[in-house]
C-alpha cells in the first residue's frame, strides 16, 4: 500500500532535500562522463589517428585491438557496476535507487558527448555515428538515438523522485513490466543490428529508426500509464517502493 499523504510542510522539505541530492547525483554523472570520454580520446589516438569516421576500417583486427577490446569490455562492465553502486548509495529505497540509476546513466551518456565535443570537437552533428557498447555485441547508431533515450530516462527519474517526495509509489503490473521489457529489447535490437555492419559502406541503412521509435514510444506509453494510474487497494500490481 502507498504511504499516507504527507503534510504540505513535510512535502516541501522533502522536495528541497531531494533536489539537492539530485544535483549531487548529476555532478557525479558529469564527472564520470569525463572519465569515459578521456578513455575514448586515448583509444581514438591509438586506433584512429587520422579521424574516427564511419564506415570503420580495421575494427577489432590485429593482436593489440583484440587485447584492448577485451579490456574495454571489462571497463564497460566496471562502469555499469559503478553506476549501480552509486545509485544504491544515493537512494534510500528501491524507487529512489532506480531513479538515481536512470539519472546517473543518462547524465553520463549525455555529458560523454559534451566532453568529447570539448576535447575532440566531435561529434560534428548529432547525426554522426558512434559505437555505443560492446556487450553482448557491438551497438552502433547516430548520436541522436542514445541522447533521446537518455533524455527520456531523465524525465522518468524526475517523475519517480517527485512521486517519492509525496510518499506515493508507482504501481506496475506484470503485463506492464513485460511491455516495458519488450520496449527495451526493441531499442537494443535496433542498436545491435546496426553494430553488425559498421564496416560496410551502406552502414546507415542498418539502423532501423522505425524499430527504435516503436521501442522508445512503447516505453514512454507504459511509463505514463503506470505514472497516471490511480492507487487502488487490493490490486496485484507491484510497487516501485520499499527498502
Amino acid at each position: 500500500m502507498c504511504a499516507a499523504e504527507k503534510p504540505t510542510q513535510a512535502i516541501n522539505e522533502s522536495l528541497k532535500v531531494m533536489f539537492r541530492r539530485f544535483l549531487i547525483v548529476v555532478v557525479f554523472g558529469i564527472a564520470f562522463a569525463y572519465i569515459e570520454s578521456a578513455v575514448v580520446v586515448y583509444l581514438r589516438a591509438i586506433f584512429y589517428p587520422d579521424g574516427f569516421t564511419f564506415p570503420l576500417s580495421g575494427f577489432a583486427e590485429g593482436t593489440l585491438w583484440k587485447r584492448l577490446l577485451l579490456t574495454e569490455i571489462g571497463r564497460e562492465a566496471a562502469a555499469l557496476v559503478v553506476i549501480l553502486t552509486g545509485s544504491w548509495l544515493f537512494g534510500r529505497n528501491r524507487r529512489q535507487r532506480l531513479a538515481f540509476f536512470l539519472t546517473i546513466f543518462a547524465v553520463w551518456d549525455i555529458f560523454y558527448y559534451v566532453w568529447l565535443k570539448v576535447l575532440l570537437d566531435w561529434p560534428a552533428t548529432i547525426n554522426d555515428w558512434d559505437i555505443l557498447f560492446l556487450m553482448p555485441a557491438v551497438w552502433a547508431s547516430p548520436v541522436m538515438a542514445p541522447v533521446l533515450i537518455s533524455l527520456t530516462m531523465l524525465i522518468f527519474a524526475a517523475a519517480i523522485l517527485y512521486r517519492d517526495c509525496y510518499g506515493k509509489a508507482i504501481k506496475v503490473s506484470a503485463m506492464e513490466w513485460l511491455a516495458f521489457t519488450a520496449a527495451v529489447v526493441l531499442v537494443v535490437l535496433s542498436f545491435c543490428r546496426a553494430g553488425r555492419h559498421i564496416e560496410q559502406i551502406d552502414y546507415k541503412v542498418y539502423f532501423s529508426w522505425p524499430l527504435f521509435a516503436i521501442g522508445h514510444l512503447l516505453a514512454v506509453l507504459v511509463f505514463l500509464k503506470c505514472f497516471l494510474k490511480p492507487s487502488k487497494t487490493g490490486d496485484k500490481s507491484t510497487e516501485i517502493k520499499g527498502k
